[in-house]
């Protein structure tokens, strides 16, 4: 198993909340990288896997992560998820913007999105 990136996710309350955040996080050196509206990613320049990841709600989920990882073979993940018993918060799917991805608990209650780019 593969993991290409850990990346924290997180959650801010209004649109003016997040331009703040991205402009913030542009004087420590990060730049946009993705940007769908309700979620925004800024990333290292020199460093591209170094990132951090802002949004609104999850626009297909019924909760919000709290960090992404993104793995070789998300599906891969989802069945050595389910094989250990873990709560799965939001089944496996693609989504319209190019990824697959589930979301699992760990045991300290946090929500992890599972993603693999697809293509």
């Amino acid at each position: 198993m593969t993991v290409r990136r850990v990346v924290p996710d997180i959650r801010v309350g209004s649109e003016e909340e997040m331009r703040a955040s991205k402009d913030f996080y542009a004087t420590l050196g990060l730049e946009e990288a993705m940007d769908l509206g309700w979620v925004s990613t800024l990333a290292s320049p020199s460093n591209p896997t170094a990132q951090i990841t802002f949004s609104l709600r999850d626009r297909t989920a019924p909760v919000d992560p709290d960090l992404s990882v993104e793995v070789a073979d998300v599906d891969e993940v989802y069945a050595r998820c389910r094989a250990r018993g873990a709560e799965i918060v939001h089944d496996l799917r693609d989504e319209e913007w190019g990824v697959r991805r589930f979301f699992v608990r760990d045991p300290t209650g946090r929500v992890v999105n599972v993603v693999s780019h697809r293509g």
